[in-house]
């Protein structure tokens, strides 16, 4: 495995070729802004300073991405707290809970949202329900990409799928689901990403995950023989979670090692929450 490293402090913005986009993801861990104690928050859950948020925010410059999928995010106006909302308009699920799956989307660029892709979503009325996939299509050098942000669910990243218990349960069914998305997408002749954290390892086309989405069509996984440096400090290199997987045309559009982890120049384990114990994760696009 070889191990994907950017020092955060030496990722310096280069700007994109007019027909290239720059794809992101980055699970902004509890991104709100509600106060401490909030009944609607997890007990205890801190509370990030102003100057957490304009470092988030220096790191969202740094990383000045065309396209970033969210996760864990309390909608457009936490997301401006992070990214510059003259710069980028944001895309949200019509959903109400305080970890959405979104988008950041360069305003230069032209987009729609699609409906959400609800069923992802299987337990849409608990109090800490799982979260939709925001759908959105994107123009660009003259070509269309189908984008969809999401968040599985959490606490089967390596068990078999048949593991007994609700969390693998639920990961088979929104695989099932997901499968379905790119299906249609396939039927539909569009290029197409599945980009976020998938809170699942998957390691190598072997996984039980990706056997599911296998048969909708050809998928490839940019985290694919790479480790994740994010937190990772003298332990072994960790195993990515999240994902961007390409399908349809953009596979061919993938410009060759351009796969990028932004990491965390502050080392301090406390920074993991006043951060994010998510980094964010990219990759270019060349676009015929």
């Amino acid at each position: 495995m070889r191990l994907l490293f950017l020092l955060a402090s030496l990722a310096l913005a280069v700007p994109a070729h007019a027909a290239e986009l720059k794809l992101a993801t980055w699970n902004l861990a509890w991104l709100t802004l509600r106060a401490f104690g909030d009944p609607d928050l997890p007990r205890g859950l801190p509370v990030r300073s102003p100057g957490d948020l304009d470092l988030l925010a220096r790191y969202a410059r740094r990383l000045d991405a065309d396209v970033v999928a969210l996760q864990e995010v309390d909608g457009p106006e936490a997301a401006a707290k992070v990214f510059d909302p003259g710069t980028y308009a944001f895309f949200f699920p019509a959903e109400q809970d305080i970890q959405r799956a979104g988008f950041a989307v360069r305003r230069s660029l032209a987009a729609t949202q699609n409906p959400d892709l609800e069923a992802l979503d299987l337990h849409p009325r608990a109090r800490f329900s799982l979260r939709r996939g925001t759908d959105i299509t994107l123009q660009a050098g003259g070509q269309r990409l189908r984008l969809l942000s999401v968040h599985l669910d959490a606490g089967c990243r390596d068990a078999a799928l048949a593991t007994p218990g609700r969390d693998c349960e639920q990961l088979s069914r929104q695989a099932g689901i997901l499968a379905g998305w790119v299906a249609e997408r396939q039927r539909e002749g569009i290029a197409f990403a599945i980009l976020g954290d998938f809170n699942r390892a998957l390691s190598g086309g072997e996984d039980e995950f990706l056997r599911i989405l296998a048969p909708a069509g050809p998928l490839r996984r940019a985290t694919e023989g790479f480790s994740d440096p994010c937190w990772a400090g003298a332990r072994r290199p960790r195993r990515f979670i999240d994902h961007i997987l390409l399908g349809g045309a953009a596979p061919d559009w993938l410009v060759p090692d351009s796969l990028r982890v932004m990491v965390y120049a502050e080392r301090d384990p406390a920074w993991r929450e006043r951060l994010s114990d998510h980094c964010p994760l990219s990759l270019r696009l060349r676009l015929p």
